[in-house]
């Protein structure tokens, strides 16, 4: 399976449009999103404990602080450092727990980060729920920018179920539920369709 860069995103997009009249004017109007990479492994798992219920700029200063803790960035480093030195960092006490199993996780062999590749989507979104401090819409952005999957639609993100209401001209909030369902005619492609969506919610009027 291919990345998902730019051609891969147009032409996924270009076979939705033909299935999807809404969408069809909305990248008319909206153009394509760009690709979203994240590196796969250790620093982009924690990275993703650091960032829960913080700000984005809240999130980087403390990455920057803990690159400087940890210049590998690997799971048997962190495990070596005291839990001040993380507390110290920003990390709450919660997310310090959360980041010392997924690291404990990883070098006592029970979680793979690099075994994720083998797995289907639904294995692999399993392995990543099963750690601590991961929810489901965790592992689906995951899997979307580091694994690159190509049909994968995080629900759980409320800036995605607005702009596929807005989309589709629902008066109605969707649920996660509703939102799956929605967009369940958009496989195989729902991840380029998620990434327009978030474009979409960026430009989309109000």
């Amino acid at each position: 399976m291919s990345n998902l860069d730019a051609a891969r995103i147009r032409r996924d997009l270009d076979r939705l449009a033909r299935r999807d009249p809404d969408l069809r004017v909305a990248l008319r109007s909206h153009g394509y999103p760009p690709p979203r990479v994240r590196d796969p492994g250790f620093a982009t798992l924690l990275a993703t404990i650091v960032s829960q219920q913080i700000s984005t700029a809240a999130a980087a200063a403390i990455m920057t602080r803990l690159q400087i803790l940890l210049p590998s960035m690997s799971a048997p480093a962190l495990l070596k450092l005291p839990a001040d030195s993380l507390r110290a960092a920003g990390l709450s006490r919660r997310k310090v727990e959360y980041a010392e199993a997924l690291a404990r996780a990883i070098v006592d062999g029970q979680f793979d980060p690099a075994g994720l590749e083998r797995l289907d989507d639904e294995q692999a979104i399993a392995a990543i729920t099963g750690l601590r401090g991961f929810g489901r819409w965790s592992a689906e952005i995951y899997l979307m920018f580091s694994l690159q999957r190509g049909d994968v639609f995080p629900a759980g993100d409320l800036a995605l179920r607005v702009a596929l209401q807005k989309l589709k001209g629902r008066d109605q909030p969707l649920d996660e539920r509703a939102a799956r369902a929605l967009l369940e005619p958009w496989a195989p492609w729902r991840s380029a369709g998620s990434l327009f969506l978030w474009h979409y919610y960026r430009g989309a009027p109000t």
